[in-house]
């Protein structure tokens, strides 16, 4: 059986708690987000950005609470829906995560490799996702290659990709120039304008600072505003 329900906001933190230890962690969140938000997650090194990110994804569980995304929730989800749910959801690393021995072709087309899409959708899928972050001419390259700006927007292709309903970036600007984290956002906005909601963690104030989207800040675990 699969634990799938309707809930009204496509994420949903109920009263949420999760503890690494007695000191670190988040506490009692209380979160909804719809589906064509973009939304940014603020706050300094250590606030439990990564952490949230984690429970969309359904790679953490929460100790207190409910988390529910996508109609998935924390508590009653088995392993076999993970897999369900994390097709929906695309995640852009800050370290990247590319494979050094694939193309950027190779590396964007993995996840439909793995979801056991056709070789001629892979095709087409891919070479959208190439033009979408204007990187339709690297795909022969292989990361070492690239720059990291570079190398950051083939994460993002590799996350959009298998059109997912919501894309997750974990501080995508944090080791790159201003010039080129701006770059990475206008994509981003793109991406949201499409219709996919995009939740982005960053400690970068200076990059949000003339946006008016959504901005939740976190401070030592706890969301202090929104």
């Amino acid at each position: 059986m699969s634990y799938f329900f309707i809930f009204s906001s496509m994420v949903e933190f109920r009263n949420i708690t999760y503890n690494y230890s007695s000191k670190s962690g988040i506490y009692n969140i209380d979160l909804n987000i719809q589906d064509d938000e973009f939304c940014f997650l603020v706050g300094p090194t250590g606030s439990g950005k990564s952490t949230l990110l984690k429970l969309l994804y359904f790679d953490l569980f929460p100790d207190k609470g409910e988390v529910n995304v996508l109609g998935y929730s924390s508590s009653k989800i088995k392993n076999k829906d993970i897999h369900r749910a994390r097709k929906k959801i695309g995640v852009i690393f800050q370290d990247y995560k590319l494979l050094k021995q694939r193309t950027v072709y190779e590396n964007i087309a993995l996840p439909l490799h793995i979801n056991g899409v056709g070789r001629k959708k892979i095709s087409n899928l891919v070479n959208e996702a190439l033009e979408l972050t204007e990187l339709s001419h690297y795909s022969k390259k292989f990361p070492n290659q690239l720059s990291g700006g570079e190398q950051q927007r083939v994460c993002i292709a590799r996350a959009i990709v298998k059109n997912p309903d919501m894309i997750l970036a974990d501080e995508p600007t944090g080791n790159l120039d201003p010039t080129t984290g701006h770059r990475i956002l206008r994509i981003l906005e793109q991406i949201n304008k499409e219709g996919t909601c995009v939740i982005m963690a960053t400690h970068n104030y200076k990059l949000i600072a003339e946006k008016s989207y959504r901005v939740i800040e976190l401070d030592q675990g706890r969301m202090v505003s929104e």
